[in-house]
């Protein structure tokens, strides 16, 4: 008896894996449960649950407050509004409802109590009954909660320690440890199995789709090459990447140990007429290179141009990662503040606060780069090949700013996806590193790609009918970047994300390169869940939130099928008919320099360099280049924005979108950045419906004085008929403007003003605009900016400029003598 005892005891423990095994093999997919009116997902447990909360509503959801209960898993914070509707236990799983977050987007819990609040660890004792829950998220969110009198107070307590000890910052393992919780159920391993890819986007993860990506451009000249197919060529490039067609892959085997990581140059795209954009690490000039390598390396640059190569350095101007990290977490100071304090920033300096972060500086600056390009690839036939020093950060922004301005096909949903596959996800850029998931590495983390999305921001705010994509997708991929559990941000390289999911390790040798070995990698295991693509917007938002990604654009006119994409009708008036082939320009702190060689090739380890078998460049082509940059707008779109037919559409579809670079015409992300700011600062500036808070207030203040000065400037009356204030320009095209390409060079005195940076805030008709409160305590002050005269390690293709050019954190005014704008800009505006 004792023994059946036993054998049923034992009978008993293993029924869950014998069911795990049923519906693995039965494929059964994946379905939800309803637990308190929570869909949770397979194998996922609610740990604690409170009755009777109440939920502060942000501005996107209405304002207010919203009644529910509040659970905790160890998985998510869910908070299930009193009158949803039954959740259907036969739909498939969505990882966070609307009003959920997840564990690992928690940075910090603080409760507020009578007069007081208390940061929450797991290791606190709590001495009185929380009234409010707050929890700050990385992603600038600060979700609130309100517990209410008749809350059984064993439930505040409880549940409050539930979430702090939970939600466990950040530390080596714990990131695994949330993947499993989420996706590491059998149910939800064979569902994400049979999960099928958007076949509307290009993935780049195969011959075809680049060859797709060629076909869709009109370039000619071109192939993809799999040279790289086992990465023994370079690790961090992906596997196929495009070459010139005349350029072999034996030859091109030589080129690699020429660049840092082996990232030669390669094509990313073509302009309709017919200019290409190239990428490319800076050269290694340590070693020694023969004849033949001189000339492979020379074709490889020049693809299918023989007459002019622009190199574009990108280490001058832009910022570094670190300076990104440290402009990125001043913002966030400054946002929400230090809730453990009462320190705030007074109101009348909340504006210079912001301008001493420069994050509004570094993302000028990244546009100015952007629209240069832009500006050069539209004169046709030339080739631009952006040079970075590891050409993985940089060169992914400027190249993905240069087809969001150009292509239209990259400002709609797919295309911006593909784009971001494409310069990003495949091309390397180290996601891993730089948003830093596992806490190992502070010295690498730098949110690069955030400081992207803030750049398409800007270009979408400016022309908000030009874009397919929305304000609420570029909210949702910012929330996706900071939550662990996508292929697309959990790697560093392509390499890293197939050993990931093939699960095979690898051994290098010198004879057999890269091979895979027959038992796993360490980092790797058979039992880790599958990550999905942060594409399968389905798995984290409702269809109701998904329908907002998105707005009505008119079509994409198609590409004239013309030899090589050319649709340059006059080329003569754009680009320089009388350039010496081979000619290669250096363009470096906004000034173009003519290199005495194409290459500084070493004759032997005395340092002496061979001249290439290319000409040199002219320097009487040096100011036709710069006019190249400017010529278009003056000559093509005489009209200026003050005509009574108002902003005309662009008679090209292709034109580059560029932006005004003025303090006042760039914006604050206000829906992303002080979302929760409100939230953050609501106990020490109290506010109510009836009073807006006193940075809503400024922020109203500035856009009336920018209304005046554009009244005052198109002569119009000053004291127009009372009527709502009109939002944003509908069909803006800046490109009208002519003097919109002095934008581009510095001014001769550029002044300083924290009113320059001042966001245009979104208009004030609804209840349902963001406001944002002053901080609770000033970042610290910007040390002076990096040296850029002869203190980089790195070494770059071509030399540095010897022109002495403005520092980059240097405002751009338009010529007095030339715009149409009001001639009082910030500075004015400050006074």
């Amino acid at each position: 008896m004792l023994t059946g005892s036993k054998t049923t005891f034992k009978v008993r423990q293993m029924l869950p894996d014998i069911k795990e095994r049923m519906l693995s093999q039965s494929g059964v997919n994946a379905r939800s449960r309803d637990v308190f009116g929570l869909r949770c997902l397979p194998g996922e447990c609610v740990l604690q649950r409170a009755v009777m909360v109440r939920k502060k509503l942000t501005a996107r959801e209405g304002r207010g407050w919203l009644s529910g209960t509040l659970l905790c898993t160890h998985f998510r914070v869910a908070f299930v509004p009193q009158d949803s509707p039954k959740p259907d236990d036969n739909a498939d799983p969505v990882l966070l409802g609307d009003h959920d977050v997840a564990l690992a987007s928690i940075e910090k819990v603080v409760v507020v109590g009578p007069n007081r609040t208390k940061l929450v660890t797991p290791n606190s004792s709590l001495k009185f009954t929380p009234e409010e829950l707050v929890l700050y998220c990385r992603d600038l969110r600060v979700i609130c909660f309100l517990f209410d009198r008749l809350t059984p107070d064993a439930q505040v307590i409880e549940i409050t320690y539930t979430i702090a000890k939970t939600y466990q910052p950040p530390k080596p393992g714990s990131v695994l440890s949330f993947q499993n919780a989420a996706l590491g159920s059998v149910e939800m391993k064979q569902f994400l199995s049979n999960r099928r890819r958007n076949t509307h986007m290009n993935w780049y993860e195969s011959a075809l789709d680049w060859e797709q990506e060629l076909e869709r451009c009109g370039a000619m000249g071109w192939r993809v090459s799999s040279v790289n197919d086992r990465f023994e060529m370079s690790t961090s490039l992906p596997r196929f990447i495009v070459v010139p067609q005349k350029v072999l892959d034996t030859e091109l085997k030589k080129s690699f140990a020429h660049f840092n990581e082996g990232r030669i140059p390669r094509w990313c795209w073509r302009h309709p007429r017919g200019s290409d954009l190239l990428r490319m690490a800076s050269f290694q000039n340590n070693i020694y290179h023969e004849k033949d390598d001189i000339r492979n390396l020379e074709m490889i640059l020049f693809g299918c141009q023989s007459s002019l190569c622009v190199v574009v350095e990108l280490g001058e101007e832009l910022p570094s990662p670190a300076d990104i990290q440290l402009a990125h977490s001043r913002l966030r100071a400054l946002c929400l503040g230090d809730i453990s304090t009462s320190v705030s920033v007074p109101d009348d300096k909340w504006l210079s606060t912001l301008e001493s972060t420069h994050w509004l500086d570094y993302t000028r600056s990244c546009l100015k780069k952007a629209s240069e390009v832009a500006c050069l690839l539209r004169g046709g036939h030339l080739t631009v090949a952006l040079q970075e020093a590891d050409d993985r950060d940089l060169s992914c922004m400027v190249s993905s700013l240069v087809q969001v301005m150009c292509d239209p096909h990259c400002r709609t949903q797919h295309g911006f996806q593909s784009l971001v596959q494409k310069e990003w996800v495949m091309a390397g850029h180290r996601f891993c590193s730089r948003i830093n998931y596992h806490r190992d590495n502070d010295k690498e983390e730098a949110p690069v790609f955030l400081l992207f999305l803030d750049c398409v921001w800007q270009l979408l705010s400016q022309y908000p009918s030009r874009f397919q994509l929305t304000d609420d997708f570029l909210l949702a991929l910012h929330d996706s970047i900071h939550l662990p559990l996508f292929s697309s941000f959990l790697a560093n390289c392509q390499r890293e994300r197939c050993k990931r999911s093939q699960n095979l390790g690898q051994s290098y040798t010198p004879v057999n390169g890269w091979r895979d070995m027959l038992h796993p990698d360490s980092s790797s295991d058979p039992s880790d869940p599958p990550l999905p693509p942060v594409w399968d917007w389905a798995l984290q938002y409702s269809k109701h939130r998904r329908d907002r990604f998105t707005q009505p654009v008119p079509p994409i006119p198609p590409l004239q099928p013309l030899l090589n994409g050319n649709l340059n009708t006059n080329p003569d008036a754009h680009r320089l008919t009388d350039t010496i082939p081979g000619s290669v320009f250096l363009l470096s702190r906004g000034t173009f320099s003519c290199p005495a060689n194409l290459l500084p090739w070493r004759s032997s380890s005395s340092g002496v360099y061979k001249k290439s078998h290319r000409r040199a460049a002219s320097s009487e082509n040096v100011p036709g280049l710069e006019r190249l940059l400017k010529a278009w707008a003056l000559t093509e779109f005489p009209q200026s924005l003050t005509s009574s037919s108002g902003p005309q559409g662009p008679l090209d579809p292709y034109e580059p979108l560029l932006p005004l670079l003025m303090g006042p015409c760039m914006g604050l992300w206000r829906e992303c950045y002080l979302r929760g700011a409100l939230h953050a600062q609501a106990f020490s500036h109290p506010i109510s419906a009836n009073h807006p808070h006193p940075v809503e207030r400024l922020a109203r203040e500035v856009q009336q004085l920018k209304d005046k000065l554009a009244q005052v400037s198109t002569g119009t009356d000053p004291n127009p008929p009372t009527k709502m204030a009109e939002p944003r320009r509908t069909d803006t095209n800046l490109n009208q403007n002519t003097n919109n390409g002095t934008f581009l060079f510095p001014a001769p005195r550029p002044q300083s003003t924290a009113m320059s940076r001042v966001a245009p805030p979104p208009t004030f008709t609804n209840h349902q605009t963001s406001r944002g409160p002053p901080p609770a305590s000033a970042p610290p002050s910007r040390p002076s900016h990096k040296d850029n005269g002869g203190s980089n390690k790195h070494t770059f293709l071509f030399g540095h400029s010897s022109v002495t050019e403005a520092r980059p954190d240097q405002r751009y005014y338009p010529a007095p003598n030339n715009g149409k704008l009001p001639k009082s800009n910030g500075p004015s505006i400050a006074s």
